[in-house]
């Protein structure tokens, strides 16, 4: 039978003093421990600290938020008071970030900064986000085997040739596959013991050739099946939609609590079932599960707590050190990209925008930069400019001196600006799906559009005609289909897709915008 659940406590803590912040998630609810031989009371307790889409390992803006050093510290300080605690990662770290584009040692960093950082956290469970998978399979491969830590995933599977197999790991002349299921058992002081069963599934939205998806609500079933008789709670770690997890949550009402990924933006979701819990991107925030299981009552109870992470908030040494040393070959490595990427190319008046939040969910001043500079890099002969808002990565704001490592951190992927013409009934037709991805990196960042009182879209000033050609800047990764699903070159209403070289302005988006903000200096 399925525990009870009741409703979650979530404590905002913004306002309140950091010692209070911890005695608040350490010690509320633990239990009291004489100095006599306990009898099993039939009540566990167990804390479960949740990470996911963290693509830096060092603070941002200046230093205010975020950082892996911090969060060590934190997990330390959980485990200390409880030592029945995972950390975890619902997703997304391996990629994208300007520091893993860069080389080192004559091999491309791609995520290799990552994991050491978190072999040093000791994290405990991880599932693949879709950004995983932007890895080349042989560098993909060489991070799997440096991972001290578990991998999961339920329906992400190695393709080769017409064979899916389980990923799998290797280490010291051994080969362990990545498991579709994680099982892991805990006891406290008096005895009293509880066994979980984790399910991972991940969204699809990354094809790869070395990559097989199965459908995720047949895999989370199928895992299921195999936990519920050997475990008492059924847990989810997954990289999916929030419709996707509450698809999960109705249709699998085994399940108690699933920790997920991929929106970038915290939420605590009830539904009839389970609880769904998301976390901010890049560290900003973490959640401190506390998850007291009354065994003899068959009953769970899940608070929540949402921790910002900041500069109040003391950094682990040894995990510093490491972050340190990345940064200082960030610095390094990234001369032999931009030949002076501290630069001031520009000075902001107003802060640049890039937060996810935003860059996902309204027209921002930053969208508008690159917007325009991908216009400006055809000399302004296109009609208009669209970009995908979740290909800004930096989740910060940009003021004062802005310099080209900056640009760079803001789009790591890079990529080219294309020209493409095509009717004006497609283009309608890609705004209006671009508005109603609002929330998702879908969302576009526009140049020289605007909207009716009557939400009738408008080039410079004047209805789209349906029957018009029209000539947009598009980056080059809205062209492959995967954030606007019929977007692509074979499209009828695609005229024609003009490819810049790799060497001009338009070849590199980054470069794009640095030369357009030089001019406007």
């Amino acid at each position: 039978m399925k525990p009870q659940k009741y409703s979650p406590i979530t404590i905002s803590m913004k306002n309140c003093f950091f010692v209070f912040l911890l005695f608040s998630i350490f010690f509320i609810g633990c239990k009291s421990v004489p100095n006599t031989v306990l009898k099993d009371d039939g009540i566990i307790q167990f804390k479960i600290i949740q990470l996911n889409d963290v693509y830096e390992i060092a603070p941002l803006s200046g230093g205010l938020y975020g950082g892996m050093a911090r969060v060590a510290h934190i997990a330390d300080s959980v485990r200390a008071v409880n030592k029945n605690t995972l950390l975890v990662m619902a997703g997304d770290f391996l990629n994208p970030s300007l520091l893993g584009t860069l080389r080192h040692n004559d091999e491309r960093i791609a995520g290799k900064q990552m994991v050491e950082v978190m072999n040093a956290m000791d994290f405990d469970l991880v599932t693949f986000g879709n950004h995983e998978f932007d890895l080349k399979e042989a560098d993909f491969q060489k991070r799997l085997n440096q991972s001290n830590f578990s991998w999961l995933s339920s329906n992400v599977f190695h393709k080769k040739g017409d064979v899916n197999t389980p990923f799998e790991i290797h280490q010291n002349n051994q080969i362990h596959p990545v498991n579709n299921t994680y099982q892991k058992r805990f006891t406290d002081s008096d005895g009293t013991t509880v066994s979980l069963g984790f399910f991972g599934v991940t969204i699809d939205s990354n094809p790869q050739s070395y990559v097989y998806y199965a459908d995720y609500l047949e895999a989370a079933k199928n895992a299921i099946s195999s936990l519920k008789q050997s475990t008492d709670l059924l847990l989810g770690l997954t990289h999916l939609t929030i419709e996707q997890d509450k698809t999960i949550a109705e249709q699998l009402p085994e399940v108690s609590f699933i920790m997920g990924g991929h929106e970038h933006t915290n939420m605590l979701v009830e539904t009839k079932n389970a609880k769904i819990a998301k976390a901010d991107a890049n560290a900003i925030s973490i959640y401190i599960h506390t998850l007291t299981f009354y065994k003899n009552q068959n009953r769970l109870v899940i608070d929540s707590y949402l921790l910002p992470i900041d500069a109040s908030i003391a950094s682990k040494p040894e995990v510093k050190s490491i972050v340190d040393r990345w940064s200082l070959i960030l610095d390094t490595q990234i001369k032999t990209v931009v030949q002076d990427p501290y630069e001031i190319i520009y000075l902001t008046k107003v802060p640049l925008d890039g937060t996810d939040s935003a860059s996902r969910g309204i027209q921002t001043n930053l969208g508008n930069v690159i917007a325009e500079a991908m216009a400006a890099a055809y000399r302004y002969e296109v009609d208009a400019a669209l970009v995908n808002g979740g290909s800004i990565r930096v989740d910060d704001m940009l003021s004062g001196s802005i310099t080209p490592i900056d640009i760079f951190r803001v789009l790591p992927f890079g990529g080219g600006v294309l020209k493409v013409e095509m009717t004006g009934e497609l283009l309608k037709e890609v705004l209006d799906y671009g508005e109603s991805k609002r929330g998702t990196g879908a969302y576009l960042q526009r140049y020289n559009f605007s909207q009716s009182e009557k939400g009738e879209w408008l080039v410079s000033t004047k209805p789209i005609d349906p029957s018009k050609t029209y000539t947009i800047a598009f980056s080059d990764y809205l062209l492959k289909g995967f954030d606007i699903p019929f977007l692509t070159p074979e499209h009828q209403g695609v005229l024609s897709v003009f490819t810049p070289e790799h060497t001009s302005l338009a070849g590199d988006i980054r470069n794009a915008i640095i030369a357009f903000l030089k001019n406007k200096k």
